[in-house]
């Protein structure tokens, strides 16, 4: 049992891809389904006549607006690895589902646009990599179009992110002209054929970078600039260490162009032989070993209405250590119940399937009666303590009204399981006579979907009343006379006060009045 979990471990990657919006986030994950061989044909992230969709973008939502707002999950093997993809929304009004996906990866995958460089939304989600200790990838893309300079890539990831910049292969051709790419641990050239659409593999022809013939496949310009770079390379950047790579304090950089598949092979290769395997489960008692025997896993998301015959819900968990096994009975740390795990399914996008055993790393669908929220630990060994999942304080607020009153359940069942699964944060008026929902969001995006999925999803036509309250906090300490304060308060879903403010300023003169309270952009944790 220990060789053959030792040995399940080793070969398995679990990882996720962070960048700022439209910089082929959704792209790549399709193009290394492609590659990785768990699709035959790439699809394309909006919608084209004849065109294949794509899987990791499943919701209807997604496919129309050509982005991702939900994350997935995506397992997949190729040549003995078996891969855990991770895919995270690409817009920053859905940040908080991306923290959260990202406290159940390994490694991450940094996609930079070649024209724009390092952009905010990368900024951010890269220092939550860097504060979880994730090894990160980069992967400069869209090499094919008018770009910055390579060096001047490398130096700007280095500036802004203050982190150590190692490139593993080197672009061929001038920015906008991009060819293939110069693999520095084979020495060899790597020239790329376009296919239609970029649906299938690139064709690639490979030889040394002194071999004569290149000069006919290369122009001279091109091919003296290459010969001047890469020796340029080799003599400024520093050799990869893989301890400060796993520490993350350098990234391995690469080079290519998702859209048409050029680079992608190469990039894959490096990525199995660099990417860490499953780690340990982080308590706050200390780390658990992946090697562990017992099995315990962690809940990382929700998500409502993944399977529109059944309209269930879905929760994702990711095993931290020990064997998973169908049936297995294990303990509901949060509530301290016994539960049997009888439908575990293996996820593939919208797709699924019974799976009869998993392992560390893996990512498990459970079928959620309701039992299940963010945050929670299944063991069958003895119960330990996560540290709390990030949640950010909103800053959008709108009152919601059912306008078919017929449809008050489903209205209440749609507010529940949205808010569950983090599209919306749900407040209450506690000086309301009807209890009427307040929404909190990071985002005016998370407002539309809330309209669209609960039109399409509970059939319920909502009117949205926007509030004038721009900052909000949790509020630790004893709240008297909560009608007298100059700020409103609401109560989440765990009935923890929440202290709505018109702006900063607003805020900064509470703090001054209530010396006494402490306001949180953070909710208190339980424990």
């Amino acid at each position: 049992m220990t060789a053959q979990l030792d040995l399940e471990i080793r070969r398995r990657r679990t990882f996720a891809i962070i960048s700022h919006p439209d910089a082929g986030k959704t792209t790549l994950t399709e193009k290394l389904l492609l590659y990785g061989g768990a699709i035959q044909k790439a699809g394309m992230v909006t919608q084209k006549a004849n065109r294949t969709q794509t899987v990791s973008d499943w919701m209807n939502i997604e496919r129309d607006r050509g982005i991702s707002i939900t994350s997935s999950a995506l397992q997949f093997e190729w040549e003995g690895i078996c891969y855990n993809l991770l895919d995270t929304p690409g817009h920053q009004d859905f940040s908080e589902d991306t923290y959260r996906t990202l406290m159940a990866v390994d490694s991450a995958i940094m996609l930079v646009d070649a024209a724009k460089g390092v952009e905010p939304q990368t900024i951010k989600l890269f220092e939550v990599c860097r504060e979880r200790g994730i090894p990160i990838f980069t992967f400069i893309n869209k090499m094919d179009r008018p770009s910055l300079n390579p060096f001047e890539l490398l130096d700007e990831v280095e500036k802004v992110l203050g982190i150590l910049t190692v490139p593993m292969t080197w672009p061929i051709g001038e920015p906008g002209l991009f060819k293939g790419v110069y693999e520095r641990s084979t020495k060899q050239v790597n020239l790329f054929e376009r296919t239609v659409g970029g649906q299938w593999k690139a064709p690639v022809s490979s030889s040394s970078l002194n071999d004569p013939n290149l000069e006919n496949v290369i122009n001279q310009k091109d091919l003296a600039l290459l010969r001047e770079e890469v020796e340029m390379v080799e003599g400024l950047t520093p050799e990869f260490d893989a301890e400060l790579f796993l520490e993350g304090e350098m990234t391995p950089v690469f080079f290519g162009c998702a859209i048409n598949n050029f680079g992608l092979e190469n990039f894959l290769h490096n990525f199995t032989q660099l990417a860490p395997c499953p780690g340990p489960l982080i308590t706050l008692d200390g780390e658990v070993p992946a090697e562990t025997p017992d099995f315990s896993g962690f809940i990382y998301k929700v998500q409502a209405n993944m399977n529109t015959a059944h309209r269930d819900r879905m929760a994702f968990l990711r095993v931290a250590t020990g064997k998973f096994e169908k049936n297995i009975s294990a303990k509901h740390v949060r509530t301290g119940k016994k539960v049997k795990l009888s439908f575990p399914y293996r996820l593939f996008g919208q797709r699924r399937e019974i799976v009869e055993e998993a392992y560390p790393g893996d990512i498990i669908g459970l079928v959620n009666p309701g039992i299940f929220k963010v945050g929670d630990l299944l063991t069958a060994g003895s119960p330990v303590q996560m540290p709390s999942f990030p949640r950010f304080a909103p800053e959008i607020f709108a009152k919601v009204t059912l306008i078919d009153q017929m449809q008050a359940k489903s209205f209440r069942k749609g507010i529940h399981q949205l808010g569950e699964e983090g599209v919306i944060q749900v407040l209450w008026d506690p000086k309301s006579f009807v209890q009427t929902p307040i929404l909190g969001v990071v985002g005016q995006l998370q407002l539309e979907v809330f309209k669209e999925r609960m039109e399409a999803e509970y059939r319920c036509e909502c009117r949205l009343e926007m509030l004038s309250y721009h900052v909000s906090r949790w509020i630790s300490g004893e709240l008297t006379h909560p009608e007298l304060q100059s700020f409103a308060v609401m109560y989440d879903e765990l009935e923890r006060p929440v202290a709505l403010f018109r702006n900063e300023w607003h805020l900064n003169q509470v703090k001054e009045q209530e010396s006494h309270l402490e306001f949180l952009p953070h909710p208190p944790d339980p424990r």
